[in-house]
């Protein structure tokens, strides 16, 4: 029965993963002009032959991960505002929804920290659902998502007393730049770029919580999924004020997801031929949770970690190396294993076996604050 359980989850996982007709196959680029002005940059590379590119980011990461409270600072941003606005929910990786009135809602807005050359993604997008008291959680769906993922379970949080801010990450829905079906940028073959996407993510996310505490609440906390975990991790590496974590699929290293992902297959189709793996490694050091976990336990916090038995995006030994190191450290946390893949959690009946272990911690936690 096991055997016919992990055939059937493995066939049903992939033809979620494969049923985009949408995915493109863009070349391999070192994207060194995003890296610009960064702290430790040093100017950049002034040669462009491959290898002094290569050896180039292998340094620039080492030393931004070295300076990563530099690399991830801001200033705090001066137009936020909410805004009641249309619920549009965009494009997403399944296609367009059916032509639907989805209402409006409360958006907080304001102008990123982190510029990019494409206006609509220098604008951040966050739905509020607001609740009483001093308990907020900012929250971060996975990569593709629409405007409309996650937002029941924003919703199943506000009776306990907690309020979501449920962000749009870089290049996601209505940041999306007009030329792209999906949010290939915040994901892609271009090394510099896709660094970039996640410094801008965990910098929006650390202005969300300005925000919040603006508005009273100082009892924080972050839940992130997939792609939105990882950025979930960094964040809360480099801020105290998130004391409570939901890591909803949880991996090592940036570039081992990218190669190794069902869902990144043409992602690594651009690149395999021009970089291996070890240097994609040290090329996105300074975007993988793995090489923040002493940032991570400078502070008290409370970590839930969930993963799934078949997933075919973040394989399960890198979850389980995630888990390995909180046990190593000694760091509070909780691990939920869901009996599915990684695209199947969304699916019935996971998708509610998930929330029920999400929200229980996340209750659970706030109260023990």
């Amino acid at each position: 029965m096991r055997a016919r359980y992990q055939r059937w989850m493995y066939e049903w996982e992939t033809r979620l993963t494969t049923r985009d007709s949408n995915r493109v196959v863009r070349p391999f680029e070192w994207g060194l002009d995003w890296t610009r002005g960064w702290p430790g940059a040093n100017g950049a590379s002034s040669q462009d032959d491959e290898q002094s590119l290569e050896r180039h980011f292998h340094q620039l990461n080492q030393r931004l991960v070295d300076n990563s409270d530099a690399f991830f600072a801001y200033r705090t941003p001066s137009d936020f505002r909410l805004d009641q606005r249309k619920v549009d929910p965009c494009f997403s990786g399944n296609g367009y929804h059916p032509v639907k009135d989805y209402g409006s809602a409360e958006f907080l807005r304001f102008t990123s920290a982190v510029e990019s050359p494409y206006p609509e993604n220098n604008v951040v997008n966050a739905r509020w659902f607001p609740a009483a008291g001093r308990r907020a959680l900012v929250v971060l769906p996975q990569w593709n998502s629409d405007a409309l993922g996650h937002n029941a379970l924003c919703r199943m949080l506000n009776p306990f007393g907690i309020a979501a801010l449920r962000l749009s990450m870089p290049y996601h829905d209505v940041r999306r730049p007009p030329e792209l079906e999906r949010a290939d940028y915040a994901v892609s073959a271009n090394v510099g770029r896709t660094l970039a996407a996640a410094r801008q993510a965990v910098v929006d996310i650390r202005s969300c919580l300005d925000w919040l505490q603006s508005r009273g609440y100082d009892q924080l906390g972050i839940l992130g999924t997939s792609l939105g975990s990882c950025y979930a991790f960094i964040a809360s590496a480099h801020d105290p004020r998130l004391r409570v974590n939901a890591f909803n699929h949880a991996s090592t290293f940036f570039a081992d997801v990218v190669w190794t992902g069902q869902s990144t297959r043409h992602i690594r189709a651009g690149i395999e031929s021009a970089i291996t793996l070890d240097s994609l490694r040290s090329s996105w050091l300074a975007i993988s949770p793995m090489a923040y976990f002493d940032r991570f336990s400078r502070w008290p916090k409370n970590s839930l970690v969930v993963y799934a038995t078949y997933d075919l995006t973040f394989l399960p030994e890198f979850s389980r190396q995630v888990v390995e190191e909180f046990q190593r450290r000694r760091l509070a946390h909780r691990v939920a294993l869901l009996p599915c893949g990684h695209y199947t959690t969304g699916e019935s009946p996971y998708k509610y076996m998930d929330a029920w272990h999400l929200v229980r911690f996340l209750v659970s936690s706030f109260r023990q604050l």
